[in-house]
């Protein structure tokens, strides 16, 4: 299972986004072997899901790595990193 440890709210600052382009927030997901995936989401993805630090992460996500990377979620960006 995945849990949702941090939730980054990066600030865009000068760069502004692209016209059409919703704002993004890096999203760090844990499970319970303390390997980490690093994703980045649109945050409106994540307040229509309720997701939230301590939030499971939607059991939809969590299928191998490559189907992982392929999921619907809008504008999704994954890094793995396995803590040891």
């Amino acid at each position: 299972m995945w849990k949702i440890i941090q939730i980054f709210d990066g600030d865009y600052g000068c760069e502004e986004l692209v016209p059409g382009a919703k704002p993004k927030v890096s999203v760090t997901l844990e499970d319970e072997r303390g390997e980490q995936k690093y994703i980045s989401v649109e945050d409106e993805w994540l307040v229509e899901n309720n997701l939230d630090i301590g939030s499971k992460w939607p059991e939809v996500m969590q299928n191998d790595k490559t189907d992982y990377e392929r999921t619907a979620i809008p504008g999704a960006e994954v890094r793995t990193s396995n803590r040891s």
